[in-house]
């Protein structure tokens, strides 16, 4: 029971990680599906779909970072978890699901609009600049979600 705390701290780092982490693994995929179909027509655009392909792959990054400041946070990178009540460890729950939801939902879509946009590029080369803009505007909200998960674990009190 001491350790109930810790251990939905703990679960609030996982479901960071592992949330957003998948999210981006489903984005990643579904642009990959379109990003290969472009490059086996024309292997000269494959540098501009790759970084189309890429841009779902930073909501796992952002995932990762809440889950390592959350450990950071309890003392598990250092060695010794610190005694947490379970109010504290809830709380450090609450406050890492934002990236969690938010990660797996926008990297999802923003798989799907990199496609789109893949598609664009296959097309018309010289819109990849306007092609970038449409997935960028999905990454917006996986950056708000970032920002209140790594604002929120700080500001609680360990």
């Amino acid at each position: 029971m001491e350790n109930l705390g810790v251990f939905f701290a703990l679960l609030g780092a996982a479901i960071a990680v592992f949330l957003a982490g998948a999210g981006s693994a489903l984005g990643v995929a579904v642009a990959g599906q379109a990003a290969a179909g472009v490059v086996t027509e024309d292997p000269g655009k494959f540098a501009k779909v790759l970084i189309l392909q890429l841009l779902p792959g930073t909501q796992g990054i952002y995932g990762l970072l809440v889950g390592f400041i959350t450990l950071s946070k309890i003392g598990l990178l250092g060695g010794t978890p610190a005694a947490m009540d379970l109010q504290t460890g809830l709380l450090i729950l609450a406050a890492c699901l934002p990236i969690g939801i938010v990660g797996l939902i926008s990297g999802r879509s923003q798989g799907q609009t990199a496609a789109a946009s893949i598609g664009i590029v296959a097309k018309k080369p010289d819109q990849f600049g306007k092609a970038m803009l449409f997935p960028a505007m999905v990454e917006t909200y996986a950056i708000l979600a970032l920002l209140i998960s790594i604002l929120s674990v700080s500001a609680i009190n360990v």
